[in-house]
């Protein structure tokens, strides 16, 4: 059978794999938590000693292990506020351990909004599990019940005064042992640490300039390397004269391996003279072509594709009223991360370290070792924080890139700091996207029929494979990658949130996966989310429009979930939505509402725009968001999220598209990829974060960007009666709009 195939007809197996383990992580955050089934909670499953996750010192200092990266998504402060709830542990003797292959837990991906879910409920019923064996080994000690003892900062308190640090009893603690399916957790009245907006752990550092970033590390005798690139992806190294490059000063060595091309200086600035004269030396075969820019759309729903059904759901009565179409599109958009991508890597002794802003440090040394031929055992891939990225950005290739040189070069850490224009080029892309939905309305005003597609071409390409590593994609023979994934329902690629939440007696959704890549793609931020929900949103108000119906009161007449209405009534509420009015002809307002893959939080935003008619320039004003993240660990944390997310979602709504023609790519610097300045940033964000005590933890970090497209566009529409469906809206696209 093809793979296709396989996968096709395996989705729905999938979806009955994952879906109860992850509906059940966690019953209640409460009382006595207990998964479903008896299965192990979060990523207990996975790892399930309890000692991978907690570890007490003698002294009382206890280090708290998650595989997961801070990405500055605030997680290093949420875990650590988890583990020190739980263990009712002095704060200042916790530490936590963030993704080290050498030290953490293989927790995969920090991705799709998974780390408190898996990682804060496997560290939070860890945590209970191990205090409870603390003061079971009290108990011991002091020849009590341990149900007359009590843990509290630190220490094991008898009711006759007596009490015993954690340090002392440590070593008679059996951590070693497996964690069992139900724990003891604290109960949120009780909650001291958890819930409190706690200062962020990671920002003292950087907002005084101290060493934070793999950008900034230094290793004694560290050597400085820098790429030659193709002039375009996909093309070959013909030849290279090295000779006047290797006569520079300072230059220690010109590595190749095939197409990967690469100079090695004592110094940073040696380095780059280095590039520049390889650069002038090294000879290219022609790029491949690639399809014509303004077809690229048409050509995604034309080429080859698995085409699968994700939701077919018929009613009791068929459908009825006039039917109603739209078609969305998507370009391809890149990370664009401010800082370009950096790594730094050393072979001693056999053995190799690499330092990575990778956001899977896994399955990221399995690709190196396959890479640079050791064995995974051998290799250690340490997470240090980049300046900025959420998704499959240029790191891991940074990371394979650092490595290859440092294998012929062992003994010396070697620095590799990627350019503008590598990060530009070659780092992989969002997917372009075009989805087409349609509905029919009653005469009451109800959607009684839906119908949606979505097209795409993959949205992870991450690597496990050395294939995936763009010096694996370089060498000779090219290393073979993974074939490209089609990530299945309940969470979903380029169909992540295709279905929406909205109760509706008629609806088929229907993906079309194209694996063929015409420029390479991954995984970006919210995947196939993002633009899932600027269509189905955008249609929303649409369909509202044409029923006569207020664009909220609509949505709340499609919603049963409660906890959706709560968040679309409040957001409503807090904006001031039924008493808005426009005080100028060029001003709109825009709502929008999704619940990230339908599992995790639930957002909602409205916010106003002014829009020149003249210029077809958009400013947005007030922005207000509500959001349900289950039980808030750290409320500013989540209000940092949301925040962070409806100014990304500006810029990809707004300004950001990759731009490129048949002979190759054009969008190489920030004059070629315009993306949000200060200066456009909304006016004003507030988020206002629903209480859900004792409610499981709920992914929020991709919460927002597609309600913030959604109600942009929304608002557009509404200040200058034209609908804009192509991404991003664009000046000149609103401008023939409206003389349209």
């Amino acid at each position: 059978m093809r793979r296709r195939e396989v996968l096709k007809g395996g989705t729905l197996l999938f979806a009955f794999a994952i879906a109860p383990r992850r509906a059940g992580a966690q019953e209640s955050l409460g009382g006595e938590g207990q998964a479903a089934g008896g299965d192990l909670p979060g990523s207990l499953s996975k790892t399930p000693r309890l000692d991978s996750w907690i570890k007490v010192e003698a002294d009382g200092r206890i280090t708290v292990f998650t595989g997961k990266a801070e990405l500055g998504q605030g997680i290093r402060t949420a875990l650590w506020q988890v583990a020190v709830e739980e263990l009712r542990a002095d704060p200042a003797s916790v530490t936590l351990q963030t993704a080290d292959t050498g030290l953490t837990p293989d927790e995969g991906y920090t991705a799709g909004s998974h780390s408190m879910t898996e990682s804060g409920t496997a560290i939070r019923h860890a945590g209970a599990q191990v205090r409870e064996l603390l003061v079971a080994a009290a108990a011991r000690r002091l020849g009590l019940d341990a149900g007359t003892l009590r843990a509290e900062n630190g220490r094991v308190l008898a009711p006759d005064g007596r009490s015993l640090g954690y340090g002392e009893v440590a070593g008679e603690a059996d951590t070693a042992s497996d964690a069992a399916p139900r724990s003891r957790l604290t109960e949120p009245t009780a909650f001291r640490v958890m819930g409190r907006s706690i200062p962020r752990r990671d920002l003292p550092a950087k907002l005084t300039g101290v060493a934070s970033y793999v950008q900034d590390l230094r290793l004694p005798g560290m050597l400085h390397a820098r790429l030659v690139r193709p002039p375009e992806p996909g093309c070959r190294l013909l030849g290279v004269d090295t000779a006047a490059t290797q006569a520079l000063p300072g230059i220690e060595a010109v590595i190749r391996e095939g197409s990967f091309l690469a100079v090695v200086a004592r110094g940073e600035y040696e380095a780059i003279r280095g590039r520049e004269q390889l650069m002038r030396d090294a000879r290219w075969s022609e790029p491949p072509r690639l399809p014509d820019p303004g077809g690229v759309h048409d050509w995604l729903r034309q080429a080859d594709a698995d085409v699968s059904v994700i939701r077919d759901q018929t009613g009791p009565t068929p459908p009825e009223g006039e039917w109603i179409a739209a078609t969305f599109r998507r370009p391809y958009q890149m990370h664009g991360s401010i800082g370009p991508s950096c790594a730094v890597a050393h072979l001693e002794n056999g053995s190799l370290t690499v330092w990575s802003h990778t956001q899977g440090v896994s399955p990221d040394r399995d690709a190196i070792a396959e890479l640079v031929g050791l064995d995974p055992a051998r290799v250690r891939v340490i997470h240090q924080e980049g300046s900025g990225c959420y998704g499959h950005n240029g790191a891991d290739d940074a990371g394979g890139d650092a490595a290859l040189i440092a294998t012929r070069l062992p003994g010396r850490p070697v620095r590799v700091q990627w350019m503008r224009e590598d990060e530009h080029v070659f780092e992989p892309y969002g997917s372009a996207m075009v989805t087409q939905a349609g509905a029919r309305l009653s005469g009451e005003g109800r959607i009684t029929q839906w119908r949606y597609d979505v097209w795409s071409t993959p949205h992870s390409t991450r690597p496990g494979r050395a294939g995936n590593l763009l010096a694996g994609m370089l060498m000779e023979p090219p290393r073979e990658p993974e074939p490209p994934a089609n990530i299945p329902q309940p969470t979903g690629g380029g169909d992540r949130n295709a279905i929406p939440g909205y109760a509706v007696p008629h609806m088929h959704v229907v993906k079309h996966f194209v694996p063929q890549m015409p420029l390479r793609v991954s995984a970006m931020r919210g995947l196939g989310a993002f633009h899932n929900v600027f269509s189905t949103e955008s249609f929303m108000d649409e369909l509202a429009l044409r029923a006569k119906v207020d664009p909220v009161a609509f949505r709340l007449a499609h919603l049963d979930d409660p906890r959706a209405r709560a968040v679309v009534e409040r957001a409503a509420a807090e904006f001031g939505w039924a008493d808005w009015r426009a005080d100028a002809p060029s001003k709109g307002r825009g709502f929008a509402y999704a619940r990230y893959k339908l599992l995790e939080a639930y957002c909602a935003v409205a916010l106003e725009v002014e829009v020149e008619r003249d210029t077809g320039v958009v400013r947005i004003g007030r922005v207000v968001a509500a959001v349900d993240s289950g039980q808030p660990v750290n409320p500013d944390g989540i209000r940092n999220q949301i925040e962070g997310g409806i100014v990304q979602s500006a810029s990809w709504t707004l300004f950001e598209s990759v731009r490129f023609g048949e002979s190759g790519l054009a969008s190489r610097d920030w004059a070629t990829y315009p993306i949000l300045r200060f200066g456009q940033a909304p006016r004003s964000i507030a988020v206002h974060v629903l209480e859900r005590p004792g409610e499981p933890f709920l992914g929020t970090g991709e919460a927002s960007q597609g309600p913030a497209a959604a109600a942009i566009a929304n608002a557009v529409a509404d200040a200058c009666g034209a609908r804009i469906r192509d991404l991003p809206l664009r000046p000149d696209r609103i401008t023939a709009a409206l003389a349209g």
